[in-house]
This record gives structure tokens, sequence and C-alpha cells, in this order.
């Protein structure tokens, strides 16, 4: 989820923005930043020119329930009453993965790598796609982080479950860009973050926690 933070002066990222020196100077590192941070802008643009009616509002309120991941304790609170001891264990899990990977976007990542909020209004973004936009900076995506840790946490635990989860959090990741407040970069490294803590909260839940079955 995405708390707001104090803006910080823009700098380049590690997420392919644009590279303070034009494309044909600099290191290769520069260029290939370069070329990255302009296929992130234009599939950004061709995503908000493409006329998608039907799915809009569907997007749009999927984005929203996501917010302060209020879609996951849902989640959660439905494994812990129907799930038995594992559904409890695997709530509590994906819980503590979105806990920290909260923590780590915003108060780690959003804070060493600031980046502006895509412009919504310039790019053309429908009015009718529009949620509220974060106050806080764009890289990386704290929707996308929270919803693969919870759902990669929850699926070391069941796996059936969680791959269906993964496609949830893989919908929020792209109602983010689709809404026009994030880059497609920023919800995909977002969703490789998530996914990674998700994975060491879970291994770190096998190791320290006693095994249980339903």
């Amino acid at each position: 989820m995405d708390h707001p933070i104090q803006p910080q002066p823009l700098v380049e990222t590690i997420a392919g923005l644009r590279s303070a020196q034009p494309a044909d100077s600099g290191s290769s590192v520069d260029r290939l930043l370069h070329e990255l941070g302009q296929l992130d802008r234009a599939i950004y643009a061709a995503v908000a020119d493409s006329p998608t009616p039907s799915v809009d509002e569907p997007l749009r309120r999927l984005s929203n329930l996501a917010n302060f991941s209020k879609l996951w304790m849902g989640v959660a609170a439905g494994l812990a009453v129907t799930g038995g001891r594992s559904g409890r264990r695997a709530a509590t899990t994906g819980l503590i993965a979105v806990g920290v990977a909260s923590a780590v976007v915003n108060q780690g990542i959003k804070r060493l790598y600031p980046r502006a909020r895509p412009d919504r209004d310039g790019e053309g973004v429908p009015e009718e796609r529009h949620v509220s936009m974060p106050d806080s900076t764009s890289f990386p995506s704290g929707h996308s982080a929270s919803g693969f840790a919870f759902a990669t946490a929850v699926g070391d635990q069941l796996p059936v479950v969680g791959a269906g989860l993964r496609f949830l959090a893989g919908a929020v990741a792209y109602s983010r860009v689709h809404t026009g407040v994030h880059f497609p970069g920023d919800a995909v490294v977002g969703s490789l973050v998530g996914a990674g803590v998700g994975g060491m909260v879970a291994a770190a839940a096998r190791r320290f926690a006693p095994e249980v079955t339903a």
C-alpha cells in the first residue's frame, strides 16, 4: 500500500528512469536505463490511449479495494474463518509479509529512489479510470508489493489458494497502471519485491514456527 511520505528531489532510479545523459552518450548503464525509461513511458502511454470501457470501472474498484491492504486483510479473515489451523497460519504469515513489504517499499526503496508520479492528465488517462493520486513517490508500487507478498506467503502454506491470489495480485498491480497512478516499471518492481519478501517471510515461518495441519 502507498503511504504518504515527504516529497524528495527527483533522482535517477534503477527502475529505468530517464538517464540524465542523452541515449548516445555516457556509459552503457546510462543508455540501458534511458532505453528502459523510454519503454516504460511508452507502455504507460499505450495503456492510457487504449479504450477499455468494459474493464475501466472494475479495475478502478479493484485498485481502491486494495488501498491500505483492505483486500488482503479481507482474504486473510476468510482464510482464518474457513481454513482451519492451516488457514489461520497462512493468513497470519500473509499479513506479516504485507507489513514487511510495506515497510521495505515505503520506508526504504521509495526514500532511496524517489520518482515523480506519472502525468496522468497530460497522458490522457480517461477520467472514468481515475482513483486518488497518492502523495507518495511512484517507485515502486506499494499495492503491487503488498499483493505479491501476501500471495507468495499464503501460497507457501496453501499452494492452490496461492495460485489464485497471485492472479489477483497481478490484477491489482495492473490496475495501478490502468488507473494512471504508476508507471509499468513501478508495478513490475513492486511485484518482484513483494514476491521476494513473501518468500522470505514464509521461509522464516517454516523454520521458526511449528508445522500445523488442518
